[in-house]
């Protein structure tokens, strides 16, 4: 298991950042010159999941610092809005499995297979993190205003006695 000599997850999460933006500087300007589009853009590619997970430990970093600029609660309509986007995107997701699934017994090339497999599970990924987060966002940790003012002032005796 590794040690992290202690840090508090905010000093992890902000090193971690600094460690990506140094992987993608890395990667950009290493195929600044290539003129292989494939090679370029797998290299391009993994600077793109670079960036993505600045994004994860910024939104983490927040969560750390329980900042309320990026943390709150859902309007129902963000929720509905949320629900039907998440919805959509996982049937798009879904689509894109089937059919790298179905490709990928027609190629041929262990080069190009591997490719593919390697973007099959990514969508994998993708449409189990949707999942997980349509199930955390819409079914189980969604408070609206409406339930934090229920959890609020439901029970309370009110002065006058109602």
């Amino acid at each position: 298991m590794l040690k992290r000599n202690a840090l508090s997850n905010t000093e992890f999460y902000s090193q971690q950042i600094k460690l990506e933006k140094e992987i993608i500087k890395a990667a950009e300007a290493s195929v600044s010159r290539v003129k292989n589009i494939l090679i370029k853009e797998l290299i391009l590619g993994i600077s793109q999941d670079s960036r993505k997970h600045e994004s994860i430990l910024k939104g983490l970093n927040a969560l750390q610092e329980k900042s309320t600029e990026g943390i709150r609660l859902i309007s129902e309509e963000e929720r509905e809005e949320l629900k039907q986007s998440i919805e959509t995107h996982i049937r798009l997701e879904k689509k894109a499995i089937d059919t790298y699934r179905q490709m990928l017994s027609q190629i041929v090339d262990v080069r190009e297979k591997m490719l593919v497999k390697t973007i099959l599970k990514d969508e994998l990924r993708h449409h189990a993190l949707l999942k997980w987060l349509y199930d955390l966002i819409i079914k189980d940790l969604t408070l609206t205003e409406d339930d934090v003012f229920d959890m609020t002032w439901k029970d309370v005796i009110w002065q006058d006695g109602t």
